[in-house]
């Protein structure tokens, strides 16, 4: 029983007694010191309360010999009533806590710690605190300036400066678990250390063990979806030609084989990570009891507290984590190695498609050079006239294919003047549709030169040439395919591209990528879009969709804004008329055709022949047909290389009346 002794100024009734004794424990004893004696004889409330008042709740005895005392005790059936709810202290004001009143009280409870008599240890705790805290603070700060080089590093593509930056990192962060761990668990029990160690090394071997198969597993997954992918896209794309061959039963086979191949893949992935995961998760349970096993008979023999069990689990966790990052992230490792892979294999490949000249023993030279610096002298050193101005200049070309270096055309000169139309024939294999390949440099196999004469080359160059590998640096030169590119768009969009296809896009105008792009090749810079023909009018779009024939598009989509899948709306033949749409909007100076009309009758073919021929554009053309050569001046034809000899295997002859017509059928 506690007993407890209050003192009390006066007790006038049972009211304010029961306030002095509320909240009171069960089976408490208390004594009330009264004033005085006096106080309770004059008093007529307290002796009656005191014999008899609620006697079935309290039993109360009077001690009449020492009045200045009332004894007091409490059953446990006593009925106590409910505390009253605490108060808050408040200021003078009674508008809420007064914080210097706070702050007062709060040091006069606190201050006597710090000179008591464990006032120096207590003040030598409090500095180890605010160094601990500060020693922390410093190495977030180290680590947020880790961040800072690491980021520069990386936003300035300096590969030294991110290796550097990325070792410190990861080492500054294991390295500060690992000398903070490594002291509490070697002082806990050396032994623990070196199981410690062991158990790392182990569970990384099961790991690799486990999961050799992973990465090559994630690159053929990778692999066999994108084939799966692309198989689909083939299907849609050429959805009506398969339809026509009615080889629907035969392109479903075709992607069940490539469906089938990638799931089986995924299969075994799936296995080889069941059976990595099965074991990661006991590796990572295990550790649970591992220390707590090691050090349990040291507790057990009281060499050791318990609480240093805790605290040698801890340690052993820390360290284990930065010991076990093969184990733990082996997956992740995994997948992350065959992403690489695909992406070093891809770089591989465009590293091989741009040797440098030094990598390379021969390679074809592209040369663009503007028209007023080099021009056309007649014999007697006069100017010739624009019409016989040089356009393009071939000189001494051996073409090769990119891979397996077989030679097509040997030891091609030629020399294509404005207005002076060429057409290009031969067999099918023999490379004529090559030729245009690397006159657009997308083949550069090979040794020769080729140059252009054009007008909008760079007038900021120091010199009359500028060697470049991509004709996008040039509107003066056109290519037209057989099968034109229909871009996503509306109609208006189909007839400006490629020449304004920026400027039909505003918002994509000040978009530039993150980063340099090795195959990334940029068109015309701000200052020579001044060079650039004015974009066309509604009103000329509408009328060179009339002069190629396809004015009654306009109504069956609706007009120019109209947007459509181009490419299988419109017919081949329509496609090859837009284009010549394309090329009449752009106006170059010269064009290169790859049977660009095969799709049309001859009626269309003539018509299209005799609108670029009126707005004074050159063409190169590649073709199979009699009329053509009623639209060409002089023939160029390729005979099929033989590989025994080095002889060119290439004429060059005027087209007139009396010339044959030489042509293959491909």
């Amino acid at each position: 029983m506690l007993k407890m002794q209050a003192q009390c100024l006066s007790i006038t009734d049972s009211r304010s007694l029961c306030n002095h004794l509320v909240p009171v424990p069960l089976n408490l004893r208390f004594f009330c010191k009264l004033s005085s004696p006096a106080s309770v004889a004059t008093s007529s409330q307290p002796k009656p309360f005191c014999k008899g008042r609620w006697p079935n709740k309290f039993g109360i005895s009077y001690n009449q010999r020492k009045r200045n005392s009332i004894s007091l005790h409490l059953s446990a059936a006593a009925a106590v009533p409910p505390p009253a709810p605490p108060t808050t202290e408040l200021d003078d004001e009674g508008k809420g806590p007064n914080p210097k009143r706070l702050w007062r009280r709060f040091w006069k409870v606190a201050a006597p710690y710090w000179w008591s008599d464990d006032r120096v240890q207590a003040r030598l705790q409090l500095a180890a605190v605010f160094a601990l805290t500060l020693g922390t603070t410093g190495i977030s700060v180290g680590f947020s300036f880790l961040g800072r080089d690491f980021y520069n590093a990386l936003a300035n593509k300096d590969a030294d400066q991110f290796a550097k930056q990325l070792l410190y990192y990861l080492g500054g962060f294991a390295g500060v678990d690992l000398i903070s761990f490594s002291n509490i668990l070697y002082g806990i029990y050396p032994p623990l250390f070196v199981v410690l160690l062991v158990y790392s090394i182990g569970g990384t071997a099961i790991s690799v063990f486990l999961g050799k198969d992973l990465v090559t597993l994630n690159f053929l997954q990778e692999k066999k979806e994108a084939d799966f992918r692309y198989g689909l896209v083939r299907l849609r794309e050429n959805a009506e030609s398969i339809a026509f061959y009615g080889g629907e039963e035969n392109e479903l086979q075709l992607l069940l084989q490539r469906f089938n191949s990638a799931f089986e893949n995924l299969t075994q992935l799936l296995i080889s990570s069941r059976n990595l995961e099965f074991f990661t998760n006991g590796y990572r349970y295990l550790i649970q009891i591992l220390p707590a096993a090691v050090v349990a008979p040291m507790y057990f023999s009281g060499k050791i507290e318990f609480g240093v069990i805790n605290q040698s689990v801890s340690a052993f966790n820390h360290i284990l984590g930065d010991f076990s990052l093969i184990v733990y992230q082996f997956q992740a490792i995994s997948a992350f190695s065959a992403v690489i892979d695909r992406l070093g294999e891809f770089e591989d490949i465009l590293d091989s498609s741009s040797k440098s000249p030094s990598e390379s023993s021969e390679e074809i030279s592209l040369v663009y050079s503007r028209m007023n610096d080099s021009p056309t002298l007649e014999p007697n050193g006069t100017v010739l006239k624009k019409k016989s101005q040089k356009l393009l200049d071939i000189e001494n070309l051996t073409l090769q294919t990119p891979t397996s270096k077989a030679t097509l055309i040997t030891d091609l000169s030629l020399q294509v003047n404005c207005h002076e139309h060429l057409l290009v024939t031969g067999p099918s294999g023999s490379g004529k549709t090559s030729l245009l390949r690397a006159l657009a440099g997308l083949w550069n196999t090979g040794r020769g030169k080729i140059q252009f004469y054009i007008d909008d080359v760079g007038v900021a160059q120091s010199s009359s040439e500028l060697e470049e590998t991509s004709m996008k640096f040039s509107k003066e030169v056109f290519f037209l395919p057989q099968r034109p590119y229909m871009n996503l768009g509306t109609l208006s969009r189909q007839l400006l591209y490629p020449s304004w296809a920026e400027d039909v896009a505003p918002a994509l105008n000040n978009l530039e990528p993150p980063v340099t792009l090795p195959f990334l090749v940029r068109g015309l810079d701000s200052k020579d879009a001044s060079r650039k023909p004015k974009q066309p009018t509604t009103d000329e779009l509408i009328k060179v969709l009339e002069d190629v024939r396809l004015g009654y598009i306009l109504s069956r989509f609706n007009g120019l804004d109209s947007t459509h899948e181009w490419s299988s709306v419109l017919s081949l033949g329509e496609q090859q008329r837009l284009a010549f749409a394309r090329l009449l909007l752009s106006k170059p100076k010269l064009v290169l055709l790859d049977e660009s009309t095969s799709a049309l009758d001859e009626a269309n073919e003539a018509h299209l022949y005799g609108l670029i021929r009126a707005a004074g554009i050159t063409y190169i053309s590649i073709g199979h047909r009699r009329t053509l050569y009623d639209y060409h001046c002089n023939c160029l034809h390729i005979s099929a290389a033989d590989s025994n000899t080095c002889r060119p295997n290439w004429s060059i002859n005027p087209i007139n009346e009396d010339t044959p017509v030489n042509l293959s059928k491909s």
